[in-house]
C-alpha cells in the first residue's frame, strides 16, 4: 500500500486536484459540472485559502488522490467543501479522507472556527455515512447560515460545532 501524505495545496497541485474532482463528479456520479461551472477551482488560493480558510491535498507518491477546501463564511463559521478521494485511495484500510478531515479540523480549532457547514448531493451515500461517523449532524437548508455557498447539486447539508 502506498504511503499518502496530506499538504497544503500550492498552484504546482492544480491539475491533480481537476483530475480527481472532475471524474468523480462526472463519471461516477453523472453530474452534468465542468471546470468552468466550479471558479472556485480556477483560483484555489484566493477562493479557500484567506481568513480561517485553507485547502489541503493528498498524495501518494507525486500523484494528488484527494482534496478537501475549507472556505471562510465569517462569523467563526466556515464551509467545507470539494472532499473527494479518488477510488483506488477510498476505504478505512487507505484513510485519506480521515487525514484530509483531520488536517481541515486541527487548521479550522487554530484559526477559531466553531462551525463547519457542508451540503453535499444525496447521491454520495458513503460520504454522508463518513461525515455521520464523524460527528456531523444533518440539517435543514433553512438552517444553513447565510453566507453558506450552497451549490446547485447540494441537497443534504450537515453542520459540525467545534469544542
Amino acid at each position: 500500500m502506498q504511503k499518502v501524505s496530506i499538504s497544503t495545496f500550492s498552484d504546482p497541485d492544480q491539475r491533480g486536484v481537476l483530475n480527481v474532482i472532475l471524474p468523480i463528479q462526472q463519471g461516477e456520479f453523472g453530474i452534468p459540472v465542468t471546470e468552468a461551472d466550479q471558479p472556485d477551482l480556477a483560483d484555489i488560493p484566493a477562493f479557500y485559502q484567506s481568513g480561517t480558510g485553507g485547502f489541503w491535498v493528498a498524495r501518494a507518491e507525486d500523484e494528488v488522490v484527494g482534496t478537501v477546501g475549507l472556505k471562510d463564511i465569517g462569523s467563526r463559521q466556515a464551509a467545507l467543501r470539494k472532499m473527494f478521494v479518488a477510488s483506488p485511495f477510498r476505504g478505512r484500510e487507505h484513510g485519506v479522507a480521515e487525514k484530509l478531515l483531520d488536517a481541515l479540523l486541527a487548521h479550522a480549532r487554530t484559526r477559531g472556527v466553531v462551525e463547519i457547514f457542508l451540503g453535499t448531493t444525496d447521491k454520495f451515500l458513503a460520504a454522508h455515512r463518513f461525515y455521520e461517523k464523524k460527528g456531523f449532524e444533518e440539517l435543514p437548508k433553512a438552517g444553513l447560515p447565510r453566507a453558506f455557498p450552497v451549490m446547485a447539486v447540494d441537497s443534504k447539508f450537515y453542520v459540525l460545532r467545534l469544542p
